[in-house]
Order: C-alpha cells, then structure tokens, then sequence
C-alpha cells in the first residue's frame, strides 16, 4: 500500500529535491521525472521509478493507478503526497500530477551494438538542456540507436533535459566519452562519421550516406572545433536563405536526421 507524506520536512523530501542539483544526483545515480505522459512512455520502455510520488487527488486517474500498480509490484517505493510537496519537488508553480525517481542511465561506448540501429546521434560540448531534450526526442523520432555525449556536455538528467526530451530519455541509449575515445571506438568497425559545419560547400542533401550514420553535432555557438572536423568522413552544410548564417542546433540535427531517415526509405 502507498505510504503518506505531508511534511515538508521529512528526510525522503528533502533527499528528492536535492535531486534537482547535478551534484547529488551523480552522488546518488537517481533523477526526477514529471508528468503523466513521461513516466507511462518510461513505463512502456520498460522502466519504473525507484520512487513514485502522486498527489491523492490524482489517486483515482486510471494511468495513476496502473504506474501505483506497477511500482509496488517490482518493489518500489510509492508515497502519496500533497500538490505543495510536489511543488517543493520539481521546482514548478504548477507541478505534475506524478513524480518519479529513477536510476540514471548511461553507458560505456564499449556497451552499444553500432548494427542495431542505421542512425546515431553524437553531441560535442552541448550546452543547452532544452536542445539536448529535443535531440533524444529527434533520436526516437527517427529510429536512432541513441546519443553519444562527447566531452563536456550538459546533464541529459536536468530536470529540464528530461522535460524537454518528453520521455525520449526513456528510449534512447546515452553514453558519453572524450573525443580521442570516441574515434577510436568509431574507427574499431563500421559506421561513417558526418559532420555539419559552415567550412563546406557540399550541400546535406548530396551525399550518399552509409550505414550506420553518425550524426555529429558541435556546440551550439561555437559548433565543432577544426581538429574534429578534420576526423569526419563527410562535412556537410545545411542551407541559409535568409539573414541567419546558422540554424539553432537541436532544429539542424533534426533536418539532418531526417535527411538520413529519408534516404534510408528511399533504398
């Protein structure tokens, strides 16, 4: 049976807010995610919180009542709440109806299967947690195997990543490395490495992309460094017709996604 708690000042609520901080989420290996649709999409990937919060208005609400089911079934905490606890959880004016916690989940480049999937997704140095969330959400998308993180990129855990990603956390693989790692590992089987980058004239939609594809993408105002670059098997440019010199990095890595998907379903 679900547990109750109203005290603001009991331990476990204050243990889970400070989920909020990078720092003691990487102490713990715990995260927080909100709302209905993110936590039943991590339940039908097959993954259910360590902890499970609800506020008891929302006792009755039949995607509540299956995540309560669940949870108590593979031996996980479930608290019912109040909305003002919820609100000191997440952070938000208006928070969700549920909150869960959840291991975090990222591997070693040693760990991916490159042939399970035709589509990758490598982010250098990301810095925004809004774009990183959209770019799993453009991963799922697209049937990509998931997102590698090279070097020193925003938290995909941040309560604002996995908002943004809207539950694409839950379906696409995350591993992060140091560039030099990253290419060896590349370079250890196939898998040809496509970057976007202003230093080319050859247009995204001219190539003939190989599979599996590894869709590099450089930091969002500095894009990739010109030693990277020099590691790609292929540059490409997106097109500006306008005044903008460069698309916002989540928008492009879509496009260029999709350009990929698109010649895929051609073959």
């Amino acid at each position: 049976m679900p547990r109750e708690i109203t005290g603001f000042s009991n331990p476990l609520i204050k243990r889970v807010r400070s989920l909020r901080d990078k720092k003691h989420r990487r102490r713990e290996g715990l995260f927080l995610a909100e709302g209905l649709r993110i936590l039943a999409e991590a339940e039908e990937a097959g993954f259910l919180p360590e902890m499970l919060f609800y506020a008891r208005e929302s006792a009755e609400h039949p995607i509540v009542r299956r995540l309560v089911r669940a949870t108590e079934a593979a031996g996980g905490d479930v608290i019912e709440t109040i909305p003002d606890i919820l609100h000191k959880l997440s952070g938000k004016e208006n928070p969700q109806t549920v909150i869960g916690v959840y291991p975090e989940r990222i591997v070693p480049l040693s760990a991916l299967d490159r042939s399970s999937a035709d589509i990758w997704i490598v982010a250098q140095s990301l810095r925004d947690p809004g774009n990183l969330g959209t770019i799993l959400r453009t991963g799922d998308a697209v049937g990509a195997g998931g997102l590698i993180l090279i070097d020193d990129c925003v938290d995909p855990f941040s309560v604002e990543a996995v908002r943004a990603s809207m539950g694409a956390l839950f379906t696409q693989t995350i591993a992060t490395a140091r560039w030099d790692e990253f290419v060896s590992w590349l370079r250890a089987g196939p898998g040809q490495l496509i970057g976007t980058s202003l230093n080319t004239d050859q247009d995204y939609q001219m190539p003939t992309y190989q599979r599996p594809c590894f869709l590099l993408v450089g930091n969002e105002s500095q894009g990739l460094p010109t030693t990277y670059e020099k590691d790609c098997d292929i540059l490409v440019k997106i097109p500006m017709l306008g005044k903008a010199d460069s698309l916002n990095a989540a928008v492009a890595t879509a496009v260029m996604a999709y350009e990929l998907l698109n010649q895929r379903r051609a073959r």
